[in-house]
């Protein structure tokens, strides 16, 4: 590998001249690579040196650009048979956050210090959506584009598009020690009242539960199930007998049918009294299932058998279940924060104070782990993860550790000191 100057006349006679690098990559082909300065030839040359000893450098001329790799990272992800939703998610985050700053950038450029530019303009960028107000992104919206960005780096690095994934690199130094603790603790904790429902809110809540939407959140509020999974709930799954609601299947966004979001997922879920007979009484006056009738384009409509479904048997959508369930029956509960905005008369506006059908999949996680003494059913930490269907236990105590008791109540301690003191 060597670097030498090159000096040249140009058509108007004037001097010119360049610093060239003249080296062999890791297959043994002859690579030019020209810098006006020598500093910016010989930093190449030094990080190229060790990338031809390691096996990782990618010549620029081999590599592609970013809307490149990313038609090839889609392609490959709908190849390998990811979810419908996984691969729309990952659509839109190369559509609408990454090309616009990145797609013509070739992947060798994309080094750590291209790659954390880019995070600071997800950061600080405002965006104005067709229709809304301006916004900026959400730290979670920039956790996942800068995510998938690493998921499209890797996938050329799989091709031998690119040496090194810049993003998994920043990221493993980024999460040491401090940096890790400091990102926990921006995350926050769910709050009582905040993003989980208080017992007298859910309380007024079930006392103006009725119609369509009575058994469907009655089960969101006793049994934690995830929305997807009660879109794709079917009647062969709820066990009148022995109490149990299993899930088996969910539906996406799409209103797909398919396999729960993972194998713990598949689980069962013991119905108190009240969901239990609710739901005998609405399995009388479900809608019946879809007939099996061919649709416009000729095809049979498979028959789905749902508990929950809309008026022609098929999955019930999700903006239904929000805008005309879970929101109505707050604000006929007085479950309600100022919108802000006022009517004619001055009247301040009243809206649902929790927006998404989690929150009652939040409470019913606080109902599981709060003392019986205190309304709920005291589970140990493995019973909370079994029953809300979560991977490991790790994800339970991360997201709900904090409201498990600590058992430094007083009474408790009164009650050991008398019972080993006599």
């Amino acid at each position: 590998m060597s670097v030498r100057k090159r000096e040249w006349t140009n058509a108007k006679g004037e001097a010119k001249e360049a610093w060239v690098v003249d080296y062999v990559d890791g297959s043994g082909t002859r690579r030019l690579k020209t810098f006006k300065r020598k500093k910016d030839a010989d930093n190449f040359a030094a990080s190229a040196h060790v990338e031809v000893r390691e096996g990782v450098h990618v010549a620029d001329s081999a590599s592609v650009t970013v809307r490149e790799a990313g038609k090839l990272w889609l392609a490959g992800a709908r190849a390998a048979g990811l979810e419908r939703t996984t691969v729309a998610q990952y659509e839109q985050h190369l559509k609408f956050h990454i090309l616009d700053h990145l797609g013509d950038k070739k992947l060798t450029a994309l080094n750590a210090p291209a790659v954390s530019a880019f995070r600071d303009t997800l950061r600080d960028e405002v965006l104005v959506p067709k229709g809304r107000r301006k916004a900026k992104r959400s730290p979670a919206m920039i956790r996942k584009v800068m995510s998938s960005l690493g998921s499209l780096l890797a996938d050329a690095q799989e091709r031998g598009l690119v040496g090194r994934n810049a993003v998994r690199d920043m990221r493993g130094a980024r999460k040491q020690g401090k940096d890790r603790r400091l990102e926990k603790r921006q995350k926050g904790k769910l709050v009582v009242g905040v993003d989980i429902p208080l017992p007298h809110e859910v309380k007024a809540m079930v006392g103006k539960l009725d119609g369509t939407w009575r058994p469907l959140l009655l089960i969101a509020i006793f049994t934690g199930l995830r929305a997807s999974e009660l879109r794709g709930l079917k009647w062969e799954d709820v066990d009148f007998e022995k109490r149990v609601i299993h899930v088996r299947q969910r539906a996406d966004r799409f209103n797909d049918i398919g396999r729960p979001k993972s194998a713990t997922s598949e689980r069962g879920v013991p119905m108190p009294p009240l969901v239990l007979n609710t739901l005998r009484e609405w399995k009388l006056a479900c809608p019946k299932k879809a007939t099996g009738k061919a649709d416009a384009h000729g095809n049979p409509v498979k028959v789905l058998d749902l508990v929950f479904p809309n008026g022609n048997g098929n999955v019930e959508s999700h903006a239904n279940i929000i805008n005309r369930g879970l929101h109505p029956v707050q604000v006929a509960a007085g479950v309600t924060v100022d919108s802000g905005q006022v009517e004619e008369d001055g009247t301040p506006v009243m809206v649902a104070k929790y927006t998404g059908l989690h929150s009652l999949r939040h409470f019913y996680a606080s109902w599981c782990i709060n003392r019986r003494e205190d309304g709920g059913l005291g589970l140990p930490p493995k019973s909370v993860q079994d029953r809300l269907g979560h991977s490991s236990i790790v994800m339970t105590m991360d997201t709900y550790g904090h409201l498990f008791p600590n058992g430094n109540d007083d009474t408790g301690l009164a009650e050991a000191e008398m019972a080993l003191l006599g």
